[in-house]
């Protein structure tokens, strides 16, 4: 009697809770995408925003991209999978091919947000036959929404090594404290 007791109030926590988690839940492979991309760009941002401006010229080693470099490397492949393999046209101010030379705190930061908000906006908007369409990618014929894909794994393997990158510099993510 006493288990019965204890199991309907914890059933009905459960089942109350059921609704907010379906209702949170992505319901397409874009939102699911976006949750993904949210995540790595608040990283991305954290991480640019922690590095002091001295450490943006930093490399591991010679040949290595330097700190400003990966993360505007970031941003440029932003603007670039959305125009290259989707056709969304970068805005209009932004050279992409010229990105990664940039080495300034604040005009880098600003850049990196600037793709993120260019890819949000863009993939809420982007059609259904775009995303469905066959581009080519690396020499490989996929569909536009495998772009999303491989712009959020580029994204990722990039986080990784600004990770790297600053504990070497012994600076914690922030996330990590």
């Amino acid at each position: 009697m006493c288990r019965r007791v204890m199991l309907l109030p914890l059933l009905a926590v459960i089942w109350s809770a059921i609704p907010v988690v379906a209702q949170s839940s992505p319901t397409d492979y874009r939102d699911e995408f976006l949750v993904h991309f949210e995540q790595s760009s608040r990283k991305v941002l954290a991480l640019a925003e922690t590095v002091p401006q001295d450490l943006y010229g930093w490399s591991p080693a010679e040949g290595v991209m330097t700190i400003s470099e990966v993360y505007m490397h970031i941003a440029r492949y932003n603007f670039m999978y959305l125009e290259e393999q989707l056709g969304i046209d970068a805005p209009h101010d932004i050279d992409y091919a010229d990105l990664e030379s940039v080495d300034d705190k604040h005009v880098v930061t600003e850049m990196v947000q600037r793709s993120i908000v260019h890819v949000r906006n863009s993939i809420s908007n982007v059609s259904e036959e775009t995303m469905t369409a066959i581009t080519t990618l690396y020499g490989r014929d996929v569909t536009g929404w495998a772009v999303l894909f491989q712009l959020l794994a580029h994204m990722n393997e990039h986080v990784g090594q600004s990770v790297s990158y600053v504990r070497m510099n012994g600076i914690t993510p922030p996330w990590s404290t």
